[in-house]
């Protein structure tokens, strides 16, 4: 007769190993890199060993991988240099064990195509950039998928549940779907050591968010990059799909997106209000430049309705959330504060969105001529 493979205990002794902390043991660590591949929001990751724990990626060495296989680089000139640029803690592996957030380099030392960050890092690095202190709140929305059948969780297969309106924020076994792995993933930004503020079920069932923030600079998308990492691993152990598409149901249900908080040192300070007006000006005058980079299949998810603007009409509102940036009551009403971009996608690359915003609000500025005329079409008195 066959015996189980629990039977055997070999299940167990796995958990066991898996789960054993080295410390006692030895010195070295396991350090996970993590980088972004050639479609420009797959996450790709491998591991080796260090001598000692550390506590700065400067500390680290460079590594590489074959680039050819992540549709980065050709395959007779395959090697893809990896740049140690943030340290995590590592939830899974636990003790001094960590995960480095890398960007990616040709043999030469030029960034490649997919490294986004690199210039995110030449934005924030710009002396009038870094005088502004540029905060960032990012509403990361997910859908989780039923693996075998690619359809979310919680939904009758080939069929829909009732209408939306039940499941945000919502409580009980038949209207909220994957408060696990929320609540797993939360623990785990918190271990690792991101920014994470909150987390919270979405309006279209199987959808949830959570909260990065706010966060300075680069930080902001090394951050959302190690959260979707994290975010990817537990749905990976749980056997769940996880989907970052903005419009992963057509039809009468929300999209996902990822909405960005915003604001400057000038926002946050007494008058601030006008320069947030003076910023939604710029943003306008950019529409197209931002949509264009703010995440792909974008228009499928803004078409005005669900919560959403236009993707071809730039508007601005206060409390007004199907405009292209809303403005809080509180910020209105003290006069200072900050603005939200509710433009960017679900897969949105958190380096590029972040970077434009500081680029276009702060480094940008446009003709008089031009900015007169947004000015009168927003109705914005500047």
């Amino acid at each position: 007769m066959a015996l189980s493979t629990a039977s055997t205990g070999v299940v167990p002794r796995l958990e066991q190993l898996l789960n054993m902390d080295t410390k006692p043991y030895t010195d070295k660590i396991i350090a996970e890199y993590i980088w972004i591949g050639g479609s420009g929001i797959d996450i790709r990751s491998k591991s080796r060993t260090i001598e000692k724990p550390v506590e700065d990626p400067s500390e680290l060495p460079k590594w590489n991988y074959d680039g050819s296989s992540t549709g980065q680089a050709p395959g007779e000139d395959s090697e893809v240099i990896l740049y140690p640029q943030a340290i995590f803690k590592d939830p899974f592996r636990g003790g001094n064990n960590i995960l480095v957030m890398c960007d990616t380099y040709t043999p030469a030392g030029e960034p490649i195509p997919t490294n986004k960050r690199h210039r995110a890092a030449q934005i924030f690095s710009d002396p009038k950039v870094v005088e502004q202190v540029p905060w960032f709140g990012i509403e990361q929305e997910y859908t989780l998928m039923q693996r075998d059948v690619n359809w979310p969780l919680g939904w009758p297969v080939g069929g829909y549940p009732g209408p939306q309106g039940p499941y945000y924020c919502a409580v009980g076994a038949e209207k909220s779907f994957g408060r696990d792995i929320s609540d797993a993933h939360y623990k785990a930004c918190l271990y690792a050591g991101i920014n994470i503020s909150g987390t919270n079920g979405e309006v279209m069932p199987g959808q949830w968010e959570y909260q990065v923030g706010p966060s300075v600079g680069i930080e902001a998308g090394d951050h959302i990059w190690i959260s979707r990492y994290l975010l990817e691993r537990i749905t990976e152990q749980a056997g769940v799909v996880l989907t970052l598409d903005p419009k992963p149901i057509p039809g009468d249900w929300n999209g996902a997106g990822c909405h960005t908080n915003y604001s400057t040192k000038s926002m946050r300070e007494d008058g601030g209000f006008e320069v947030i007006k003076k910023a939604i000006l710029n943003l306008s005058l950019r529409h197209d430049l931002h949509i264009s980079a703010y995440g792909e299949g974008n228009e499928r998810r803004l078409t005005g309705l669900h919560e959403t603007a236009s993707i071809d009409t730039f508007s601005w509102g206060v409390a007004n959330r199907g405009c292209s940036i809303r403005v809080g009551r509180d910020t209105e009403a003290k006069g200072k504060g900050y603005l939200e971009d509710r433009r960017p996608a679900s897969n949105m690359d958190p380096y590029i969105v972040t970077g434009l915003l500081a680029e276009t609000t702060i480094l940008w500025e446009p003709t008089l001529e031009a900015e007169a005329l947004a000015a009168k079409k927003l109705a914005l008195n500047v």
